[in-house]
């Protein structure tokens, strides 16, 4: 197949920053998708239906004219969120769902959840309100190797929080384990999982191909080459449990490339071209409609997007940096070929 036309996809987990910086990043993201989902850990993070509706509002105005992106919004979480934001957020129409991040799990996420039980509350809310939770799945015990992280979690922290609410909406982002995929696959249907397409492509080797590689450094961290096979088996085989979320994370050049690296891989750039390629591998892109179009509106209850793109098997090669408000940042594939483009 030379030419693949899928209906306009959604991102379902983008970061985008603020000001500047996200005024020269969301044209990769408008470019081909018609909604994303916004995340909150910006700083100060979006903790309110207030910040986010201000929030969304500077998003629009960065936009070109009649552009038809639409941006969606989340909340972040702390101890102290009140269960009446819930409601706010509910009844805003532009808030999707409720972000989770364990304290210190990831790029600010210092002001997160410490103590689950805590917030029972506001999950009560949102089960009565089927308002879906969307989870950094990471343990932060020091304890607990990096790598073990995503397995550790699950089992002993999402499993108690599904028994003591078990009709909560809930996607795990990012998942990065056979552990997720598993637990995912064979979980109640309002609980679902994203897949990014770095997690798709590489293994945790790419980290030292020759020397340090910060520009594949993310959280949660790449893992083994199994982890990843069980990812692609996943996302290709049509399984709506499983959608597409890209976690694309600009930070500029000289924050990646430092003595303590940020955490974060820039791929909006080419995400759908990326997503085509590993579908292409699996000889399965008749799937990737499915994964990149239609699930995850459908576990968020909106309509699928009338416009349609189309993608060309014609290879190109990605610039080595892109503009980042006034500084740059180095985009995943940096001076290397992609296998597709959008036509």
């Amino acid at each position: 197949m030379q030419i693949l036309r899928i209906r306009k996809p959604d991102d379902w987990h983008l970061h985008l920053r603020d000001g500047a910086e996200m005024a020269s990043v969301i044209p990769h993201t408008a470019r081909c998708f018609g909604r994303a989902l916004l995340m909150p850990n910006l700083q100060p993070p979006l903790t309110t239906t207030a910040q986010a509706r201000a929030y969304r509002n500077r998003v629009l105005a960065s936009l070109s004219e009649n552009s038809p992106f639409q941006p969606l919004m989340t909340l972040y979480l702390r101890d102290t969120t009140d269960p009446q934001e819930i409601q706010r957020a509910k009844e805003s129409g532009f808030i999707q769902g409720i972000k989770l991040y364990p304290a210190g799990a990831t790029t600010n996420a210092e002001q997160g959840v410490r103590d689950l039980r805590q917030l029972y509350p506001v999950f009560a809310r949102m089960e009565r309100e089927s308002f879906p939770l969307l989870i950094h799945g990471e343990s932060t015990d020091p304890d607990v190797d990096v790598f073990d992280r995503e397995a550790y979690f699950i089992e002993n922290d999402l499993v108690p929080l599904i028994r003591d609410f078990p009709e909560l909406p809930i996607v795990l982002e990012h998942i990065t384990t056979k552990e997720a995929v598993d637990f995912i696959t064979e979980s109640a249907e309002h609980i679902a999982a994203t897949i990014t397409p770095h997690h798709l492509l590489y293994n945790r080797s790419a980290l030292f191909a020759g020397g340090i590689r910060p520009h594949y450094f993310c959280l949660p961290v790449l893992k083994r080459e199994s982890h990843r096979q069980a990812l692609i088996q996943a996302a290709t085989r049509g399984n709506p449990k499983f959608f597409l979320g890209t976690d694309s994370a600009p930070h500029t050049r000289e924050a990646k490339e430092s003595a303590c690296g940020c955490a974060g891989i820039f791929n909006a750039h080419a995400a759908i071209e990326l997503y085509a390629e590993v579908f292409s591998d699996e000889h399965a892109l008749d799937k990737l409609e499915g994964f990149a179009s239609v699930y995850g509106a459908q576990f968020y209850g909106l309509p699928l997007n009338e416009e349609f793109i189309q993608l060309r098997r014609e290879p190109w090669i990605v610039p080595e940096t892109y503009a980042f408000g006034a500084r740059q940042l180095r985009p995943l594939r940096a001076g290397e070929s992609v296998a597709w483009r959008i036509v």
